[in-house]
């Protein structure tokens, strides 16, 4: 970390956005660990298990438009208040009715949706207390909330099998409050945010081209990190036929890398420009990605590139939101919506065709294979606007390091 990363800012405000971030994504893709339990209980087929884990990252992704919109007019503390407690509120009520069908864990993985949409919260709240030397640094800190998949994937299995399914998603709102209370206390808005805008001017920024580089980039990066982190348990239980709590480890540990380097991948993004990074990461993860459709036979193989390809996207997520600030500081809030709602679609689209694949081929290697095309295709794409981005973002928009 720079050292005058700590004078600048303000700590417990990045602290409390990072606690925030990191227990909504952890009830957010509660359903991944979760799902051969549920899928056992409910009966499910690998089409209709992906569509249940894929649920909760396409409603996250629609959320954080809203809670974007709702950030730049009434302040992110706010609005990251009001959001959680109506996340605490319907895990407890999924508790305390139950969830005896397909249709029913679709509606709580929607509300589910609401904890991940957190990310158009606790973003801008960080981002707006530091310059743009120290952009990617403190989104990468705040962003290393992902690591909440970690936990979810570590616990709910064993606890699943503990205390039952349905009661872990109860127990999920415990350490929410505490979360919310340190939230409310530590957490503070930044003098220097910008003023609302009206409504038309969010719209606007679709019809800027830079916008769309931004979606689709972060659709491969973020996406690709969520779908796993939702997908994976299943998968290994299936394709490795290992046992849901092993399964969960494995999940945990991939998902603890890709959470773990997203400070990283800001801080090196900081160093050697964004751009630069963001090729190097798009093409490892186009190659492991790559690798894995083949279909490798042994869980000893697989890991090792699953935890190359997931440290690329993780660097890849800190480098992307490293630019983002530099070129549209000023809408950061409804960009952070857009951005993240992105991420969400590419998440939802990765775990929903793997399952897709499963079900309709016996195999989920043309999943992964179109993922790591796009993957490719990302790269084709940043090194197309490499140029022009560099030649012309520091002077019109002030620009650190592209």
């Amino acid at each position: 970390m720079h050292k005058g990363f700590l004078k600048v800012g303000h700590l417990p405000t990045l602290i409390a956005s990072f606690l925030y971030f990191d227990l909504s994504f952890m009830v957010w893709v509660l359903l991944g660990p979760l799902g051969v339990a549920i899928a056992k209980a409910l009966h499910l087929d690998p089409a209709h298990k992906g569509l249940m884990v894929a649920t909760p990252v396409l409603a996250g992704a629609a959320l954080r438009v809203v809670l974007g919109l709702l950030v730049d007019r009434f302040k992110a503390k706010r609005v990251g208040i009001g959001a959680q407690i109506v996340v605490i509120a319907g895990l407890i009520a999924a508790w305390a009715i139950g969830i005896d069908s397909f249709p029913a864990t679709l509606l709580l993985g929607c509300v589910l949706g609401l904890a991940g949409a957190s990310f158009a919260v606790a973003l801008p709240l960080a981002s707006s207390w530091y310059p743009p030397e120290h952009q990617g640094t403190a989104l990468g800190i705040a962003g290393a909330g992902n690591s909440g998949t970690v936990l979810a994937a570590l616990f709910a299995p064993a606890l699943a099998i503990a205390f039952g399914w349905q009661n872990v998603v109860g127990l999920a709102a415990i350490p929410l409050v505490f979360v919310l209370c340190f939230f409310i206390f530590a957490a503070k808005d930044s003098p220097n945010a910008p003023p609302p805008k009206p409504l038309k001017a969010y719209f606007a920024l679709l019809k800027v081209g830079d916008c769309w580089w931004f979606m689709f980039f972060y659709s491969v990066t973020f996406g690709g990190f969520v779908g796993l982190a939702s997908s994976l348990t299943i998968y290994f239980n299936d394709a490795y036929g290992l046992s849901p709590v092993v399964a969960g480890y494995c999940t945990a540990a991939v998902v603890f890398v890709g959470s773990m380097v997203r400070p990283l991948g800001g801080a090196v993004a900081d160093r050697v420009g964004g751009v630069r990074a963001l090729g190097v990461l798009y093409a490892v993860a186009a190659c492991a990605f790559a690798a894995i459709s083949t279909g490798l036979p042994t869980i000893y193989l697989a890991m090792p590139v699953f935890l190359v390809g997931m440290l690329a996207l993780g660097m890849g997520n800190g480098s992307v939101f490293q630019l983002v600030p530099q070129r549209f500081r000023r809408e950061i809030g409804i960009m952070t919506g857009l951005v993240g709602m992105s991420g969400g679609v590419g998440g939802f689209y990765l775990a929903s065709s793997l399952g897709y694949a499963k079900q309709t081929t016996g195999s989920y290697g043309s999943g992964f294979l179109i993922f790591a095309l796009l993957a490719a295709l990302a790269l084709v794409a940043i090194t197309s606007v490499r140029r022009r981005w560099r030649t012309t973002w520091g002077e019109l928009y002030g620009a650190a390091r592209v």
